[in-house]
């Protein structure tokens, strides 16, 4: 083979090399998009993830395919998406449990800000703060104030240390000058059923988790975490009648590995926008207890900044040992 036609095959080779760039820059999506979340089939974070792709497919003109990644608290799902290619076809279905797991764990197979390119936030939602139905105390305000003269004796549970059910109770606990009790379960219907049995005394949980235990009677809501009444239950006052200032709302959001390209996020970007605003879409989020809040990519950095650093201070002031 002569200088020249090695020379030209060489041209050839690199030439073909920069197509697939080339496309995804002008064409960005040309394949189908997974999208990865940690927890399990028929969560919350697993039904707004399929009603996200579904929808988002249809702006992207391809497939957006859930996958299931499930264990350590999502943990597996988000190291898996900031190690993959930063190429836009791998995303990761954030929740709370993110910036609480920064908070709370010494090590982290991940950078939980500088390794990811943030999208949007999807969906933002408040707790509710429950007894069971024959709780003495009728209002927040009475179960505080039993906390403070009893300090250790009110118990509250979660679905397990360091989850964001967890860290409202601590900080419900810490705003208010009461010793609360940390008392854990591993998930499940396990925490509900403790506080209906009577063996715990407050649920702080989702509205998806706790609303119809409320409507069946068997739960009293106290009070709700959102600075104001929520739309599905504006009948229940929220905490900060009582402790001024005090608002909780956990989050899912997505996002795709650190680095990459900008034409990609944005793409992305306005695909989760056009999703969300989508009637159909709002009333399924509502009947979830959830609200559509669709963000730009600064914001969305921002905010997991902030609640990195609250749950941080939440954690020290509570005396959690770091994980």
């Amino acid at each position: 083979m002569t200088t020249f036609r090695r020379r030209d095959l060489v041209a050839t080779a690199a030439a073909l090399a920069l197509v697939p760039a080339a496309r995804a820059q002008g064409g960005y999506p040309d394949r189908s998009i997974q999208l990865n979340h940690g927890f399990g089939a028929g969560g919350n974070a697993d039904i707004v993830s399929r009603l996200l792709a579904q929808k988002m497919q249809e702006t992207l003109k391809q497939p957006v395919i859930v996958e299931i990644k499930s264990g350590a608290g999502g943990l597996i799902a988000t190291d898996f998406v900031a190690k993959a290619r930063p190429d836009g076809y791998n995303l990761v279905m954030l929740t709370g449990a993110h910036t609480v797991s920064a908070a709370l764990r010494k090590t982290l197979p991940y950078e939980p800000v500088k390794d990811f390119a943030f999208v949007s936030t999807v969906t933002s939602f408040p707790f509710v703060v429950a007894v069971r139905a024959d709780h003495p105390a009728r209002t927040l305000a009475d179960l505080l104030a039993t906390a403070r003269q009893a300090p250790g004796r009110v118990t509250f549970t979660s679905v397990g240390v360091g989850s964001t059910q967890h860290m409202v109770g601590e900080l419900l606990g810490i705003s208010a000058g009461a010793g609360l009790l940390h008392v854990p379960y591993r998930g499940g219907g396990a925490p509900v059923q403790a506080v209906i049995a009577g063996d715990v005394d407050i649920l702080a949980d989702t509205l998806t988790v706790a609303t119809p235990h409320i409507q069946s009677g068997r739960l009293r809501a106290l009070a709700i975490t959102s600075a104001e009444a929520w739309p599905s239950m504006p009948q229940v006052p929220v905490v900060a009648s009582v402790l001024k200032g005090f608002e909780i709302r956990s989050w899912l959001g997505l996002a795709a590995p650190s680095g990459t390209p900008i034409h990609a996020i944005n793409a992305l970007n306005g695909s989760v926008r056009a999703a969300l605003d989508n009637p159909g879409v709002k009333t399924t989020l509502a009947s979830l207890g959830s609200e559509a809040s669709p963000s730009s990519p600064a914001q969305m950095k921002s905010m997991v900044e902030r609640e990195i650093k609250r749950w941080s201070e939440v954690v020290a002031q509570a005396g959690i040992a770091r994980q």
